[in-house]
């Protein structure tokens, strides 16, 4: 792998650290199965492209957390209100959002950015001009985390943590945990749409259909970090989601390396997530075997 390679990788792993942080919310975090990730990823790029074009990048970004936050709390009605189930709930978000992206966008496929003004334009004329590409993406992301550890520090954040571990003992202590879930569900997707709004950006593009598999790659980095580097602490979950992140754009990119097809990137996303998720199994079922074999 070419050193310029890796350090695309590592940028991009940033970038979708965001995300990964998303998914982290709403899969560990909610113990929720969130599909509306694939669709609210496009609501915030296709956001932050409009206001690009409208000249003001840095308010994309804040503009599209919004817009798919609320993508998050329709999800979340569904299913605290309507008492529609998780995943259908997201299912049917996602649908929606495909019609709601398209007029975001004008009614067209992509919208292209180049000669457009970004936030990675902002150094510009400073001696750092040439570190933006992964200076404000490391940036972002620092503060992506340290305003998420402070708020999951906060009472509201330990009862939102508890709601995905036990609703009832929450609903005992006389919190309504569907206010709970609006709230994660919104601030999970919203970290996406951001995720989606800077990538957008980094790419000098947005297409309709650029978050296709997210969810799938959210939840690869959520695993591998938490395999990898463990999840003793709130801060070494956080940081260990933000590293498997970085971990998958770079076996990605080695990938791409060794030739394969960028069309079997799905493919080879699906099959990392599936052995993260059975590690377990297979290393009980390995240790029973030793055993066997031993006895």
């Amino acid at each position: 792998m070419t050193i310029i390679a890796f350090q695309g990788a590592i940028i991009l792993g940033m970038i979708y650290a965001i995300m990964a942080v998303g998914v982290f919310i709403s899969f560990r975090t909610l113990d929720i199965p969130d599909l509306t990730v694939d669709s609210s990823f496009v609501t915030g790029a296709a956001v932050s492209a409009v206001f690009c074009v409208a000249g003001h990048p840095w308010l994309a970004l804040p503009a599209g957390f919004l817009a798919s936050a609320v993508a998050g709390m329709v999800t979340a009605v569904l299913n605290t209100h309507l008492k529609i189930q998780p995943l259908l709930a997201g299912i049917l978000v996602m649908l929606g959002l495909y019609s709601v992206n398209l007029r975001i966008m004008g009614n067209r496929a992509n919208i292209s950015l180049l000669n457009q003004p970004t936030i990675f334009q902002s150094l510009e004329g400073t001696p750092l001009a040439d570190q933006a590409e992964w200076l404000i993406p490391l940036a972002l992301l620092l503060l992506v985390i340290g305003l998420l550890y402070g708020f999951l520090k906060t009472r509201f954040g330990f009862i939102l943590r508890g709601t995905g571990d036990n609703q009832q003992m929450v609903r005992a202590l006389g919190v309504d945990t569907s206010k709970m879930i609006l709230a994660g569900m919104a601030l999970a997707n919203g970290l996406v749409g951001l995720c989606g709004a800077v990538l957008a950006q980094y790419q000098s593009y947005c297409d309709i259909s650029m978050g296709v598999g997210m969810v799938v790659i959210g939840l690869a980095s959520v695993i591998i970090g938490e395999v990898i580097f463990g999840i003793r602490s709130l801060f070494r979950r956080l940081l260990a989601v933000v590293l498997g992140a970085i971990v998958y754009r770079i076996v990605i990119a080695f990938a791409l390396n060794l030739g394969m097809p960028s069309t079997d990137l799905k493919l080879v996303s699906a099959i990392i997530v599936t052995l993260a998720l059975s590690l377990p199994v297979l290393k009980a079922k390995y240790f029973l075997w030793q055993k066997r074999r031993k006895g």
